[in-house]
């Protein structure tokens, strides 16, 4: 192994490869270094009173400039020291070669997020991971890891303003949000909270704004001369519906014409929804009659719902090599040194990524 640095026990420097070779990666941006030259004309120069006394030494102007450089960074969000990298190493202890080991908010900033959410495949995944950061892991993240996140979350937020993709989805995540805040806020002191009490108070303002934001969200209706999903066959319309993992998808889509609710509310369609999600053994402990004596499978599913977890689909999600522990995108791939190295891949839910960083 390569040393990173001219002490093995130093974290050493992080390298990237590209096509003409290995390169240290630059955290700093070339706008933050054009920023920073500028600063540094104003550390050299004397601030004088109009008595002609000079108010700050040299030493004062380059400490002063330090900071400014230090804030310039800090609110600089085009410039945010969060790495993009395409698979992580997952260590839960110290070695020789790596002092210390991933934590949560750690993985959270180096895999690429901020782009995952502009893949059609990878949203759910990550709104679903947002989500139950939110209920449970909001407070193990460090300052860097909550401000990134909140920085996705607001992505996430202008994204669905702009293409009013799944807004339901994002009406869930901000809701468990701002309960969670809502409870850390009001027992500040008895729970461990990052940062000042005013940022958190900021946040949930601003949260406060994007449910707002989203409850008066109007759909622009479609302008299209040519073939609709109405023009489709009964035969075809059936085959959507039953391609669906969601009973909310199904109750959607059937709001859209007469045809559609008609399909929608086919008793076979939601048995085989319940199928899916759930076991045998589940249904005969919350049957529910219809008023002509047949099981009500579209209230069975959302009765089920409450007590047991649906399963989950993604286009795309994070997987984790057991041989390497080494986390990824599927499609991005990594280094692996297996001989087979389909064996060991394993896909990873967004509830299984979390439980991957608990000690």
């Amino acid at each position: 192994m390569p040393f990173l640095g001219q002490d093995w026990r130093s974290p050493g420097w992080r390298w990237v490869k590209t096509e003409d070779g290995w390169k240290r990666c630059e955290p700093f941006s070339a706008a933050l270094e054009d920023g920073n030259n500028q600063l540094n004309d104003i550390s050299h120069t004397v601030i004088l009173t109009g008595d002609d006394e000079e108010i700050y030494s040299t030493e004062d102007c380059e400490f002063a400039a330090k900071k400014r450089k230090k804030d310039h960074f800090r609110n600089n969000t085009d410039s945010q020291c969060f790495y993009r990298e395409k698979w992580i190493y997952v260590h839960k202890e110290s070695t020789r070669e790596r002092h210390g080991y991933c934590t949560l908010g750690e993985a959270f900033n180096r895999l690429d997020f901020s782009s995952a959410i502009q893949d059609i495949r990878r949203f759910n995944y990550v709104v679903k991971l947002l989500q139950l950061i939110a209920k449970s892991q909001l407070t193990s993240l460090s300052g860097a890891a909550q401000k990134n996140y909140f920085n996705i979350l607001d992505k996430i937020v202008r994204k669905v303003m702009e293409d009013q993709y799944n807004p339901r989805l994002i009406k869930d995540l901000l809701q468990d949000l701002s309960s969670t805040l809502c409870i850390l806020i009001r027992g500040v002191g008895k729970s461990v909270l990052v940062g000042n009490i005013n940022i958190w108070i900021c946040r949930l303002e601003t949260i406060l704004l994007w449910q707002q934001q989203l409850k008066n969200l109007q759909m622009n209706k479609q302008v299209n001369n040519g073939l609709t999903l109405s023009d489709l066959p009964l035969h075809m319309l059936n085959n959507i519906l039953y391609r669906f993992s969601d009973g909310w998808d199904i109750i959607t889509l059937g709001q859209v014409t007469p045809t559609l609710y008609m399909l929608s509310e086919d008793r076979q369609l939601w048995k085989k929804l319940c199928q899916y999600h759930f076991a045998e053994k589940q249904f005969c402990r919350h049957l529910i009659p219809s008023e002509k004596g047949h099981i009500d499978w579209k209230l069975m599913y959302f009765a089920l719902q409450k007590y047991y977890p649906i399963k989950e689909q993604y286009g795309d999600t994070l997987h984790f090599c057991r041989h390497c522990s080494i986390l990824f995108w599927k499609d991005t791939g990594h280094p692996c040194t297996a001989s087979d190295p389909n064996t060991c891949l394993m896909p990873v839910s967004p509830q299984h990524f979390i439980d991957l960083f608990k000690f």
